[in-house]
C-alpha cells in the first residue's frame, strides 16, 4: 500500500532558557494590570454537587440524564444515532430510547455524571446532555416524542402564526383572489342570491358601523358566549362566537360547558391537535351538546368577515342510531334551518351531500362508511363525529381507516364509555383524534401502560406503586386537555333518584347438580388447556346460570349443538333439559314481576345478551298472561323507534314489560315508560351493562328508577362480575381521575369455573369488608376500630357474633385486622360504595322477637325498593346476599 511520506511538523514549540516547555507565568505580585488580570488564582471552593455525587444502592441518589448514543463507528465525522434516558439507580445504568420506550442495555455505573460526561453502555457510545428531574422521569413525560417539550403547556398563542385559526380559515387563498380583483370589475356571480327562508329573529341586524359584529348578541341574557382566540391573522380582527340562542336556552350547565370544551378543542386551543373525547356518561345529551356545536362552527367564525369554520360535517354511528340522529336535528333545528342527509339503503347518491349545498350534515353508519368511503373522498368533510367511539376498538378498524382516509384533522369522538377493556384500546381512541399525541402505540404500552397495570397488581413493589402512580396521573393530565367527562350525579337535580340493586340469586339445586356434572366431566378437564374449548364451556356455563333447559336449544349462531355439547347433554337428567323450573333467576323474576304488576302502575324493561333467554323470558310473561314488545337482532331497523315510542306512550295493560336484546337496543333507546329494568344475565365488557342500565334513567322520566342486575351466586355470573368491577376501576382510575382501580389477583381469578356453594358470598368475602351484612353504610376513610373492653355494649349491637375477649384467639384476629385493614386500600373502594345485606336477616323476622323484626325494618329501609323488599320476605326465595346502592 503506498502511503504519504512523513511530514515534520511545521513549528517548533519554543522553549525556555532553562530548557522547559514555555508556560503561562503566574503572577506573584500585583500591578496596575491587577484591575483587570487577577494576580493569583484561589483554590476552588469546596461545593457538593448532589448530581456528581457517587452513585449508591439507596434509592435516594437516584439519578437520572437524557443523554446522546451512537454505536461505536471509526467514520472520521461522526454523528448521534438518537437520543435516550439513562436512569443511574442502585449503583447500576439503565439505558432506555426515548422514542419507543424500549431498553436498550444496562450496565455498572458507581461514577458521577455531568453534563459531557461520555461512557460506553451496550456497546453503544453515550454523552451525557442533561439532568432530568425524578418526576419527569416517572411521569413518563420524557419519553413523549423523544421528549419532555412535546407535553409541555402549549404556549400562548401571539403576532400571525396562529397555526390552528389559520387551518380554521381555509378560504383564505380563495379570499385573496377575490380581494385582488379591481373594484370596478363586478359580477353578479359574486353576489350571494341564496337566502334562508326562515329569518331567525335571534340573529344581530346588519348596521354600518365598522366594528366587528358578531351573529349574535354576546349581552343578551344566558348567551353563551366562546372563548375569544388571542391573535388573528394579519389584517383581520376578532369578533365573539356566541351560541345560537334558540339552542342556547334549552342547554343545562353541564351542557354549556361541553359545548365550550368541543368549541376550544376543535379550534386548537387546548392541545396540540384539534380533537375531543366527550365521555359523559349516558344521558347527559351528548347528542345536542354536538348539534350545538356544528351548528355553531357551520354558521360563524372568531375570524371577522372569513368563511365559518365547517362547510361539511360527517356523523358516523350504529345503524340503529341512524334515525335518532335525524329526529334530534329536526327537533332542536327543525327542516328549513339545516339540511341532514342520511346514508343508507335506499340512499346512496353521496354526491347530493359532497357537491351540492341543501345538505350541511351527513349521518352514516359504520358499516355503510366502509361502502362510500371512496365517494366522500371526492369532496371536503370539515370535521367528523364517531358516536359510540368505543367500537374504533383497534387501529385495523375498517371504519376508523375509513375515517383517516378523509384527511380530516377535526374529530370528535361520543362514548360514555371510552375505555372498556385496556388502556390499548383508549390509546386508540386518544391517537384517532389528536394524532402522535402519546407518540407510537409501542413505546405508550412500555410507557403508560405496564407500569400502569404492574401498579394495580396486589403484589406491586413500593418503586411500582411510585411508578405506576406518576405515569398514571401524567395520563389523566394529558387527556384531560381534550377529553371531557362528566357522570350521571350532574343529573341529580334534574332527574328522579335511581337504585341499583346487585341481586345474588342461589342455585337451585338441580341448576347446582348440572353445573357440578359440567365441572366433574372428563371432557372439562381435557378442555382447560384448550383455549377454544374453554370458551365454548364458558358459553356452557353461562347457560346453566340462566337456565339448564337453555343446553338442549340451539345456539344463536349454530343450526346444531358441537360435539363437546352433546356429550356434556347426556350428563344432565332429561327432565332437567326439559323444563326452565330449575332457572333461580327465572324464579326470582317471576316473583319480582308479578309483584310488580299486582302492588304497582310501573312498567320493566327485562334485558338479556341471548335471544333464546328472551325466548325463555317470554314464555314466562305469556304463562302469566302480562302483555310485553319485543326488540331484538330480528326487528327490523324501521319498527324499533315505533315499537319504543309505542312502549313509552301506552300503559302497563297494553305493554307491561318490554324485552330488549343487549346487544341491538342496549344504545341510544330511551325507555322512559318503565321505572324498572331487569339485567337478566352479565356481560365481560361492563359498557354493555352500563349501556343496558341507562336505557330508562333519561331525560323525560318521572319516576324513581330501581335497577336490578341478576348473578348466580357462587356461580360464572359472580367471577364475571368480579372481573367487571376490575374494568370499570381501571377506567374510573384514568377517565374519572379516581384513584381506585379495583385489581383481583391471579390466584383470586383462578377459580373462575369453580361453583362456590358456601351460603356467604364470595364477593364480600373477597373484599374482607368489616360491616354487618344488614344494609348499614360502610365508611371507607374510617380506620376499624376494636374495643378491648368486654363491657362495651356498642360493638355488641354492631356485631351481634362477637365473643368475650377470653374466648377469643388474639393472633387470629390480629391477622384478621390486618387484612381487612390491606384489602381497605383504594383498589376496591367502588365496591364499597354499595350497602351489603344478608338476605337471612329480612326473613328472620318472627312473631314476639322484636330484636329480629328490628333488623329486618332496617334492612328493608336499605333497599330503599319495596317490591324487592317483599320479594325477598318469601320463604322460599332464592337470593342469598343483595348489593344496594341509591342516589337518593
Amino acid at each position: 500500500m503506498i502511503t504519504k511520506p512523513f511530514r515534520p511538523p511545521s513549528f517548533v514549540r519554543p522553549e525556555s532558557s532553562d530548557n522547559e516547555p514555555a508556560t503561562k507565568k503566574r503572577r506573584i505580585s500585583s500591578d496596575v494590570h491587577a484591575t483587570a488580570i487577577p494576580s493569583y488564582r484561589k483554590p476552588l471552593s469546596s461545593v457538593e454537587n448532589s448530581n456528581s455525587s457517587p452513585v449508591s444502592s439507596s434509592n435516594q441518589n437516584e439519578q437520572y440524564y437524557t443523554v446522546l448514543w451512537r454505536k461505536y463507528t471509526n467514520k472520521k465525522n461522526k454523528t448521534w444515532d438518537g437520543d435516550a434516558i439513562l436512569a443511574v439507580v442502585g449503583g447500576y445504568a439503565t439505558l432506555t430510547d426515548s422514542n419507543t420506550g424500549k431498553e436498550m442495555g444496562k450496565t455498572v455505573c458507581n461514577r458521577p455524571l455531568l453534563p459531557g460526561s461520555a461512557l460506553s453502555v451496550a456497546g453503544k457510545e453515550l454523552e451525557v446532555d442533561g439532568v432530568l428531574k425524578k418526576e419527569e422521569y416517572l411521569s413518563g413525560r420524557a419519553f413523549l416524542n423523544g421528549g419532555s417539550a412535546a407535553v409541555q403547556e402549549k404556549p400562548k398563542h401571539s403576532g400571525t402564526g396562529y397555526k390552528s385559526l389559520t387551518a380554521a380559515v381555509k378560504g383564505f387563498s380563495q379570499q385573496k383572489v377575490v380581494a385582488a380583483k379591481p373594484k370596478n370589475l363586478t359580477r353578479a356571480t359574486d353576489k350571494k342570491f341564496f337566502k334562508t327562508p326562515l329569518l331567525s329573529s335571534t340573529v344581530m341586524p346588519r348596521t354600518n358601523s365598522s366594528k366587528p359584529q358578531p351573529r349574535h348578541d354576546p349581552n343578551q341574557p344566558n348567551a353563551l358566549v366562546m372563548k375569544r382566540p388571542l391573535s388573528a391573522p394579519k389584517g383581520k380582527e376578532i369578533v365573539d362566537v356566541v351560541v345560537d340562542p334558540v339552542l342556547g336556552k334549552h342547554l343545562r350547565d353541564h351542557q354549556r360547558e361541553g359545548v365550550k370544551f368541543l368549541y376550544e378543542c376543535v379550534m386548537g386551543m387546548r392541545c396540540e391537535g384539534e380533537g375531543a373525547i366527550m365521555a359523559d356518561e349516558m344521558g347527559l345529551g351528548k347528542t345536542l351538546q354536538t348539534i350545538a356545536l356544528l351548528w355553531t362552527l357551520m354558521k360563524q367564525n372568531p375570524i371577522y368577515g372569513s368563511p365559518p369554520v365547517v362547510g361539511k360535517a360527517l356523523i358516523v354511528c350504529p345503524a340503529g342510531l341512524i334515525d335518532n340522529w335525524r329526529r334530534e336535528f329536526l327537533k332542536w333545528l327543525g327542516n328549513e334551518r339545516i339540511g341532514v342527509f342520511v346514508a343508507d339503503g335506499k340512499n346512496r347518491k353521496i354526491t347530493n351531500f359532497t357537491m351540492g349545498k341543501a345538505y350541511n350534515i351527513m349521518v352514516v353508519g359504520y358499516e355503510m362508511l366502509r361502502v362510500v368511503q371512496d365517494d366522500l373522498k371526492k369532496g371536503k368533510i370539515d370535521i367528523v363525529v364517531a358516536d359510540e367511539g368505543h367500537r374504533l376498538k383497534t387501529a385495523n378498524n375498517k371504519a376508523m381507516q375509513a375515517i383517516q382516509s378523509l384527511s380530516t384533522e377535526r374529530r370528535v369522538i361520543l362514548s360514555g364509555t371510552p375505555l372498556q377493556n385496556d388502556l390499548g384500546e383508549f390509546f386508540t381512541a386518544i391517537d384517532f383524534v389528536n394524532p402522535g399525541l402519546l407518540g407510537q402505540r409501542s413505546a405508550f404500552k412500555r410507557t403508560f401502560e405496564a407500569p400502569i397495570l404492574k401498579s394495580r397488581q396486589p403484589e406491586a413493589s413500593e418503586s411500582e406503586l411510585e411508578k405506576g402512580e406518576a405515569r398514571w396521573q401524567e395520563l389523566v393530565s394529558l387527556t384531560s386537555r381534550f377529553m371531557i367527562r362528566r357522570t350521571a350525579d350532574v343529573l341529580s337535580k334534574y332527574l328522579p333518584p335511581k337504585t341499583e340493586q346487585i341481586v345474588f340469586c342461589r342455585p337451585t339445586v338441580a341448576q347446582a347438580a348440572a353445573y357440578r356434572s359440567i365441572l366433574s366431566s372428563p371432557i372439562f378437564t381435557a378442555a382447560l388447556g384448550n383455549t377454544d374449548m374453554a370458551l365454548q364451556l364458558i358459553n356452557v356455563l353461562k347457560k346453566i346460570c340462566n337456565s339448564p333447559a337453555l343446553l338442549k336449544s340451539k345456539t344463536d349462531t349454530e343450526d346444531t349443538p358441537s360435539e363437546m355439547l352433546q356429550s356434556l347433554l347426556t350428563l344432565i337428567p332429561q327432565n332437567i333439559l326439559n323444563s326452565n323450573a330449575s332457572s333461580t333467576k327465572l324464579r326470582v323474576l317471576d316473583s319480582l314481576v308479578h309483584r310488580l304488576y299486582t302492588t304497582t302502575e310501573e312498567k320493566i324493561v327485562i334485558v338479556s345478551n341471548y335471544t333464546k333467554t328472551l325466548d325463555m323470558i317470554e314464555k314466562l310473561l305469556n304463562s302469566l298472561s302480562y302483555t310485553f314488545l319485543r326488540l331484538d337482532g330480528s326487528t327490523p331497523a324501521n319498527k324499533r323507534q315505533p315499537l319504543v315510542e309505542k312502549f313509552n306512550k301506552t300503559n302497563k295493560k297494553t305493554a307491561f314489560a318490554f324485552l330488549l336484546s343487549a346487544k341491538s337496543g342496549g344504545v341510544g333507546l330511551n325507555l322512559i315508560g318503565a321505572s324498572r329494568i331487569v339485567l337478566f344475565d352479565i356481560d365481560w365488557n361492563p359498557a354493555t351493562d352500563l349501556q343496558a342500565m341507562a336505557r330508562i334513567h333519561r331525560d323525560g322520566q318521572k319516576l324513581p328508577c330501581k335497577i336490578y342486575r341478576f348473578l348466580v351466586q357462587g356461580g360464572l355470573d359472580e367471577k364475571i362480575f368480579q372481573r367487571q368491577i376490575m374494568k370499570m376501576g381501571l377506567a374510573n382510575a384514568v377517565v374519572d381521575n379516581k384513584a381506585s382501580a379495583s385489581s383481583f389477583s391471579k390466584d383470586e381469578l383462578r377459580d373462575l369455573f369453580r361453583l362456590d356453594e358456601r351460603d356467604t358470598c364470595q364477593t364480600h368475602d373477597l373484599l374482607q369488608c368489616p360491616c354487618d351484612c344488614m344494609g348499614s353504610r360502610v365508611d371507607n376513610n374510617e380506620p376499624i376500630e376494636i374495643s378491648d373492653s368486654e363491657d362495651d355494649d356498642s360493638g355488641q349491637d354492631r356485631y351481634p357474633t362477637l365473643k368475650k375477649a377470653s374466648e377469643v384467639d388474639m393472633l387470629e384476629q390480629e391477622s384478621r385486622i390486618q387484612a381487612r385493614r390491606t384489602a381497605k386500600q383504594p383498589k376496591l373502594t367502588l365496591l364499597m360504595e354499595y350497602r351489603h345485606l344478608d338476605t337471612k336477616y329480612v326473613r328472620s323476622a318472627k312473631k314476639g322477637e322484636t330484636n329480629q323484626a328490628i333488623e329486618s325494618d332496617a334492612a328493608g329501609v336499605s333497599l330503599d325498593d319495596d317490591v324487592l323488599f317483599e320479594v325477598l320476605k318469601e320463604p322460599d326465595c332464592r337470593v342469598g346476599f343483595v348489593l344496594t346502592k341509591s342516589s337518593s
